[in-house]
Formats: C-alpha cells, structure tokens, sequence
C-alpha cells in the first residue's frame, strides 16, 4: 500500500505527513512517517507498511476499500492525522481535532484461526492498546466491554477511544483505533470524554505512543494466533478480564427492540460475550453484536 492510493494523502520527503499548515499547533507536531516505519516494519515482523495521511473520511472505510481492490495485505497500517467522518460501533459518528490523537486502522488475516474466534480481534485490540499506552503513556486504561478504553480523569471514569473490527472480505479484517491524546476540556465532544493528556500522562508525543501500542498489538496477535484463535491458551481471556472495568458491576443491557436486560456482569465467556447474572439467578450471555447500550445502573 502507498499514500498515492489514499484519498487526501500527503507524504513529504522528509516522511512526515502534512501540509503547509502542519505546524500550525506547535504542541501537536505532525507523525513521523519514515521514523515510524524504521521503527515497525522488518522482515519477518507482522507489521508490513505504515502510511499516514493528513486527512480522511475514515482510515477503516479506506483500509477495507484497498484490501478489496487487491492494494494492502495482512499488516498494512494506515493513520490518519485527522478524520472527518470517523465510525465508532453501530456506525455511531465522532470527530477531533487535527493530530489531537491516534486515528489508525491495521488490516489482519488470521489465517488458521477459525472464524467463529474472530469476534475476540476487538477485544485483543483493548488488550493491546491498554498495555501498550501503560508503558509507553504512564496511564492506566481499563477496559469497558465491548470495545471503549477508559481512563481517569479527576477520580471519575472517561472514555479516552474505541474500537471498531470490520469484515474486509472473506479472509481479513480491518481494525480500527481511535484514541484522545492531547484533548484539552474545552475540545471534548461530551463531559464524559476524556484523553491521556487530562489523565496525567508523561508523555503524549504520539510517536512513541503508536510504537508502543503497535509492538504491543503484534506481540498479542502473535500469541492469539499461535493459539489458533484460543482466547484461554494464549491469555487473552484472563488479561482482558483482569483489564475490564464492567466486570462486577451491575449494568443494564440495551437491546435491539427497546428490550433489555439488567445484572451483575461476572464473566467474558470464551466466545467474547458478556455474561450478566440476573435477579433470577440466571446467567445470560450477550454479544458485542447485540448491544445497543451497555449503561452501569
């Protein structure tokens, strides 16, 4: 994959990706391209090309349009410095300012891993990302079921990013992470957003940042797939559950048809489903693709 097949690409000799008004925030200087492909790319690494654009729609709607067109294979990574029609889950819209963030999507073919465990990509991604900006940031981020990172800003609980896994084709799948870096309060979207930077981290140079998570997220892949897609065997299922935040809380499910489904969230099962234990002693397994809503009560 090249930026010439991005939309709105812009990639400079000296690797960084930008415009003439890229040092128009001197505290949110641009990526490094080059440095960040040094970095990650090498033979026999899961990582095979980094490209940062300076503006898109959406680095997952473009992924999955090069995956299709024959143009990106398994470890493409594609960052954008600002996205304009950004997609969360149920194709819930968000936007942030120019290089306030992390704004990327990687393509994986998990080949041998049956298809029926492709539902824990997402939650693999939390893993990766939360253990990644924990050395790389110095911030504890925890992980709300299914797909939000949260972090603590003034002794309350923000969401900080998100996650979004699509289908690209038969044998891939992109996913995409979004993630608040250097938000300050008066550009939150909502009150219950937050970023690293209002969560106290030491660092919020998103070179590093990317490093880290990217390294983090090859390492669990790595074992994910090695376990041939066995959320116990490879630890992931008990590294995302020691990492959830709704684990143990009492929260009402959302569900399609204005139902819903209120308990004590006590396990994520191995196929990735959030467990509620009912008043009625039941213990009910819910999907990501289920929920409309997952509120604590």
């Amino acid at each position: 994959m090249t930026p010439r097949d991005v939309p709105d690409a812009n990639s400079p000799d000296d690797g960084r990706a930008g415009n003439g008004s890229r040092w128009s925030d001197l505290e949110r200087p641009p990526l490094n391209a080059g440095a960040l492909r040094r970095a990650l790319v090498r033979e026999g690494g899961l990582w095979t090309g980094v490209d940062v654009v300076q503006r898109t729609g959406s680095t997952n709607s473009d992924l999955v349009a090069l995956a299709a067109a024959g143009k990106a294979a398994e470890g493409a990574v594609l960052v954008a410095e600002e996205q304009t029609s950004g997609r969360g889950r149920l194709d819930r819209r968000w936007s942030a300012p120019p290089r306030s963030g992390l704004f990327f999507s990687v393509l994986l073919e998990p080949v041998g891993v049956p298809v029926a465990r492709w539902g824990w990509l997402p939650l693999l991604t939390g893993v990766a990302v939360a253990t990644g900006l924990s050395k790389a940031a110095g911030v504890d981020t925890a992980l709300k079921w299914p797909n939000d990172l949260l972090v603590t800003v003034a002794g309350a609980e923000r969401k900080a990013g998100g996650i979004l896994a699509e289908r690209a084709g038969d044998g891939a799948v992109v996913v995409g992470v979004g993630i608040n870096v250097t938000l300050r309060e008066d550009e939150l979207p909502v009150p219950q957003a937050g970023s690293l930077a209002l969560a106290g981290a030491v660092g919020t140079d998103r070179d590093p940042l990317l490093r880290g998570v990217l390294r983090s997220l090859e390492q669990w892949y790595g074992k994910w797939r090695g376990a041939g897609g066995d959320p116990a065997l490879s630890g992931l299922q008990e590294t995302y559950a020691a990492g959830c935040s709704t684990l143990g809380r009492t929260v009402r499910a959302e569900l399609p048809g204005d139902r819903s489904l209120t308990g004590e969230a006590v396990a994520v099962d191995g196929d990735g489903r959030l467990v509620l234990a009912t008043a009625d002693g039941v213990q009910e397994p819910v999907g990501a693709g289920d929920i409309v809503h997952l509120r604590p009560v």
